[in-house]
């Protein structure tokens, strides 16, 4: 039995650094976290390097790469969660380049989420999540969103991640690129209109942009929507939280 019981073993200093991003990004590889997650990521077929678990824990048999248990003081400072389950997988990151994720695109619904700049983990997480459950076909996001990579977002998306083709675009424009080379109807929420949410077809091939949850939509997106639609709010609220927002328009398709 491979047993981790030092700070200078590589496996231990490599699930130190994956929890920053630039770590993240060097190594192409991040950190899942828990008995689903880590069902989730065998079912999808991804790329494991490694499971490590806590000294006595029961792992499934046949496991599709290296195996290694830590010592419960270790363990501990790895693990991102307060009651943890006691292991955790480095998992290689799925990259997916401009024309393989058009072709993603073009199947299913055609639908995909774009995010502008959002920064809530659980925001992302729960976006990512509910475009699986909605039948999305892809998620974009714009430099300056957080990575999709972190722990807090991971555990978030409870597995979507491993499902959802996404792709990071370096800016407003490659992004509107992309989804116009695919036949997408482009549509952004906003204030400024009379449009609301259910009086558009968004049931195939939208490409539907949710805004950063303090600023909104940046004003290039927002000029290079093809149209401006609203949620209806009561009283004195001007807002929605971006995630429940996001949920009500990407649900929309289903209910069509």
């Amino acid at each position: 039995m491979n047993r981790i019981i030092s700070k200078d073993n590589q496996i231990y200093k490599l699930c130190s650094k994956l929890a920053f991003r630039k770590y993240r990004e060097a190594f192409g590889k991040y950190l899942i976290e828990g008995d689903r997650l880590l069902d989730e990521a065998l079912k999808t077929g991804q790329r494991l390097d490694a499971v490590i678990a806590l000294e006595g824990k029961k792992l499934p048999e046949h496991l599709p790469c290296k195996v290694v248990f830590m010592e419960k003081t270790l363990f501990e400072k790895l693990s991102q969660t307060e009651a943890s389950q006691g292991v955790l997988a480095i998992v290689e990151k799925t990259v997916m380049g401009e024309a393989d994720f058009l072709k993603q695109i073009q199947t299913k619904s055609g639908n995909v989420v774009l995010l502008d700049r959002l920064q809530d983990p659980g925001n992302i997480g729960t976006i990512l999540r509910t475009a699986d459950a909605a039948g999305y076909s892809g998620l974009m996001t714009i430099k300056g969103t957080a990575d999709l990579y972190a722990p807090k977002i991971v555990r978030a998306a409870a597995g979507s991640l491993f499902r959802m083709p996404v792709f990071a675009a370096d800016c407003p424009k490659q992004a509107v690129s992309i989804l116009k080379a695919a036949g997408k109807t482009i549509l952004a929420t906003g204030f400024d209109t009379e449009l609301c949410y259910y009086d558009v077809d968004m049931r195939n091939n939208i490409g539907l942009i949710i805004g950063n949850e303090g600023n909104g939509i940046s004003a290039d997106l927002m000029n290079m929507a093809h149209q401006v639609i609203r949620i209806p709010m009561d009283g004195n609220i001007d807002s929605l939280n971006a995630a429940v927002a996001a949920g009500i328009l990407m649900y929309e398709s289903v209910r069509k």
